[in-house]
């Protein structure tokens, strides 16, 4: 499809139960080239500190693991760059995660993301997770991320063969339904509130990931919906939301730019949100701050150290002095 039948695709709404359209085809028409990866390797892992359920900072492993790309075609989602084209073999995800650990300091919680769902047979072979539940043993909490429609049996057995509480981290995204629809992700509201109200009746905890400003809103309805989403997501049941900035970079996103449809928050509106969220002392609120460090918006450091200091304590520290100066 062309980048010209693109502003008719702004004006379509897509639902869940719709079969893949053309917006699929136009949304991987975008793309660049993937990176190579290795099947045998995880993508990224680091250590960092969380504040954890009983408020402590808490040494949390994230591995990025490396797998097949989802199947859901999102707008925003730049997650497939890092991705692979076929499932990988059994036991490749095992040994990722076994030489992932090898190399990081010791930590208590253990964030698995894999650019997906973990649930997900094409992603995660299901064969795996006993040996994948053994290598996590020693940690007190496992966070994993998953679209509403893989919960289900798997996930709730996965629970059963780990020692520590099981975490699932669905992409709300927003709670504009029109919005959320237009980013293709052929999930409704109901379909998350379902999914939530599952996995908490199971003794699971709930994490959700909400986007600041996504395409098609402006500055102003992408601070106002993002509190609406965490209002929704609590309600919902989750006890975390990370607050994710939208950024371009996937193509798609890149061609909306041009179009006048999408345009990146600021650093203002990430903390205005998150202010809002933590204030409500419902949950956890945090800001994604990866990949921040490259925006050239001032004051670039005094906000980033300031929401990072909101990340690791859950309160609101003193607003900046000067806030136009860096």
């Amino acid at each position: 499809m062309s980048e010209a039948a693109s502003p008719r695709l702004r004006d379509r709404v897509f639902t869940s139960d719709e079969p893949p359209s053309t917006i699929d085809e136009w949304i991987v028409g975008q793309r660049g080239p993937r990176n190579r990866v290795d099947p045998d390797r995880v993508m990224d892992a680091f250590v960092e500190e969380e504040r954890s359920e009983s408020c402590e900072l808490a040494p949390t492993a994230t591995l990025f693991l490396t797998n097949r790309e989802c199947p859901f075609r999102c707008l925003m989602c730049d997650l497939w760059m890092n991705t692979l084209t076929e499932t990988v073999a059994l036991g490749a995800i095992p040994r990722q995660i076994r030489e992932a650990l090898s190399r990081l300091p010791p930590a208590r919680q253990i964030k698995l993301y894999n650019s997906g769902s973990f649930f997900d047979p094409h992603a995660i072979p299901p064969a795996d997770d006993a040996e994948i539940a053994n290598l996590l043993s020693p940690f007190e909490r496992v966070i994993v991320e998953c679209h509403p429609a893989f919960i289900g049996r798997r996930c709730f057995e996965f629970r059963d063969q780990l020692r520590a509480p099981l975490e699932v981290a669905i992409g709300l995204e927003t709670a504009h339904p029109e919005a959320l629809a237009r980013l293709n992700k052929r999930m409704t509201l109901n379909d998350f509130t379902r999914a939530a109200s599952r996995l908490v009746h199971a003794g699971i905890a709930v994490r959700a990931f909400i986007l600041l400003r996504p395409p098609y809103l402006s500055e102003e309805e992408g601070r106002v919906w993002a509190m609406r989403s965490i209002d929704f997501a609590f309600d919902a049941g989750a006890s975390v939301c990370t607050i994710i900035p939208t950024r371009a970079g996937n193509g798609a996103l890149d061609t909306l730019v041009k179009l006048g449809d999408f345009s990146s928050p600021s650093l203002e509106s990430l903390e205005a949100v998150v202010e809002y969220g933590v204030g409500l002392g419902r949950g956890r609120v945090f800001a994604d701050l990866w990949d921040l460090e490259r925006r050239a918006e001032p004051p670039l450091q005094p906000r980033l150290m300031r929401l990072r200091q909101i990340n690791r304590e859950q309160r609101i520290p003193p607003a900046l002095l000067n806030p136009g100066h860096a």
